[in-house]
């Protein structure tokens, strides 16, 4: 075989796995959108459903977190409603609703460790997942960019 046919195999080979990993790529990692509220609940939407929990700044303000009160699935809530708490060695906060909607899951692990939100809290140690009742709540909301802004002031 030829340099210039092993050439263009390999040209033609390489153009083909890229282009369909440029078609692959966006499917395979949903659209997916974080908003924060300005008392530190983040809500991470897919679709109409909203994953929420407090934010990393929240629990470092907090301190070890030692008990999780979650609400049940089923239960509805409007935007700004406690949907359960957070105690810690140094105190207890409410959690709120950053959007009205439907609770569809909770998140049984914080029941076993609620430690994990000190180590895991914008990911594995959600609270709630909600189905959305009104997406027009989520414009009220702060975006990432908006939320550092908030917290390096509230440092200050």
């Amino acid at each position: 075989m030829s340099s210039v046919t092993i050439f263009a195999r390999t040209f033609a080979r390489t153009a083909v796995q890229h282009g369909l990993r440029s078609k692959i790529a966006p499917a395979a990692t949903a659209h997916m959108s974080t908003y924060y509220t300005p008392a530190h609940e983040y809500i991470k939407v897919e679709g109409n459903v909203g994953t929420c929990g407090i934010t990393d700044f929240a629990q470092a303000a907090l301190g070890d977190i030692v008990f999780v009160d979650l609400p049940e699935v089923g239960d509805d809530f409007e935007k700004g409603d406690s949907f359960g708490s957070v105690e810690s060695v140094k105190a207890a906060s409410d959690v709120y609703a950053p959007v009205g909607g439907k609770v569809t899951e909770i998140n049984e692990a914080l029941s076993d460790e609620p430690g994990m939100v000190n180590t895991d809290a914008e990911s594995n140690a959600w609270f709630i997942k909600l189905e959305i009742t009104d997406e027009g709540e989520l414009e009220s909301l702060m975006d990432e960019a908006a939320y550092k802004e908030h917290c390096e002031n509230e440092a200050h």
